[in-house]
C-alpha cells in the first residue's frame, strides 16, 4: 500500500496506462478524479492504481468501455450475485470466437493467395484473387 500519494506519471508507470489515456478515463468518469495539489498536480492513490488495473485488464481481454464500467459497477457490490458478469463474458466469449473464424477465413484465404505464380502481373494470383468478386 502507498503511504503518500503519486502523480501521474507514477500511476502510468505502475500500470503501463499511457498518461492521455489515463487522462481520458478521468474525463469520462472511469476513473475518479484525484486530489490535487495547490500548483494543480494530480495526486493519486492506492484506489486509484486499482481501479486503473481492474480497468487495464478489462481492456486487455477486450472488453468495452461500457462493458468495464458495468462490470466495475458490479464489482462496487460485492454481495451481489455475479450473473451479470457471468452474462457478459458470456456475450464477449461469443463476439471473441465469432472473430476468431473470421480471422481463421481470412488466414486462409491470404494463405491461399500467396506466393503468387506469376511472372507478370497479368498471371499474378495475388491481383486476380483481389479483383475477383468475394465468395458467398
Amino acid at each position: 500500500m502507498t503511504l503518500q500519494p503519486f502523480n501521474i506519471g507514477g500511476l502510468s508507470r505502475q500500470t503501463s496506462v499511457n498518461i492521455e489515456t489515463i487522462r481520458y478515463y478521468e474525463k469520462i468518469g472511469l476513473l475518479p478524479p484525484p486530489a490535487r495539489t495547490q500548483g494543480g498536480f494530480r495526486q493519486y492513490e492506492d484506489r486509484h492504481l486499482q481501479r486503473l488495473r481492474f480497468i487495464r485488464r478489462g481492456r486487455d481481454l477486450g472488453f468495452s468501455i461500457d462493458s468495464i464500467r458495468a462490470l466495475l459497477a458490479l464489482a462496487e457490490r460485492p454481495d451481489s450475485p455475479c450473473e451479470g458478469a457471468d452474462q457478459m463474458v458470456a456475450l464477449h466469449l461469443d463476439e471473441v470466437e465469432r472473430k476468431i473464424a473470421d480471422l481463421t477465413l481470412l488466414r486462409d484465404e491470404l494463405r491461399r493467395m500467396k506466393n503468387c505464380c506469376g511472372q507478370v502481373v497479368a498471371e499474378c494470383q495475388i491481383i486476380g484473387s483481389l479483383t475477383a468478386s468475394a465468395p458467398p
